[in-house]
């Protein structure tokens, strides 16, 4: 699957984006060593602690389903947003630990995509080795 394939199916996720509150639809989908995808979209709650990202829905779609980071082969998150989104701060965090560092990470907003690796967008990772001594 080409990237911009992998980012067609992302925006078919985005489809089933629940954001109520902010208006802000985002779509993730996964591909995976054997050809699987798995797909995420952000769901937003009232409780906006209780909110789930669209990629962090996508990667533990995958895990959950026995793919972890060494057959993960690529990450599309996309936004309806003016600019590329790039993922927040608690998704780098769960894509710095659940994707190997130089995955491709493709972004778009459906004019352009800029591909990026978690390494790129989280530099100076909390990592494993930093929590077991």
């Amino acid at each position: 699957m080409t990237k911009e394939e992998l980012v067609q199916q992302a925006f078919l996720a985005m489809k089933n984006a629940y954001a109520p509150y902010s208006k802000y639809h985002v779509g993730a989908c996964i591909l995976t060593d054997d050809g699987k995808t798995f797909y995420g979209a952000n769901i937003e709650n009232a409780s906006f602690g209780a909110t789930n990202c669209a990629e962090r829905s996508a990667v533990f779609s995958a895990y959950s389903n026995g793919y972890q980071k060494d057959r993960i082969v690529a990450i599309a998150i996309v936004t309806d947003g003016n600019r590329i989104g790039a993922p927040c701060g608690i998704c780098r965090q769960v894509l710095s630990e659940l994707l190997n560092q130089d995955t491709p990470i493709y972004l778009s907003n459906g004019k352009e995509i800029m591909t990026k690796t978690i390494r790129e967008l989280l530099p100076m990772q909390f990592q494993t080795e930093d929590v077991i001594r």
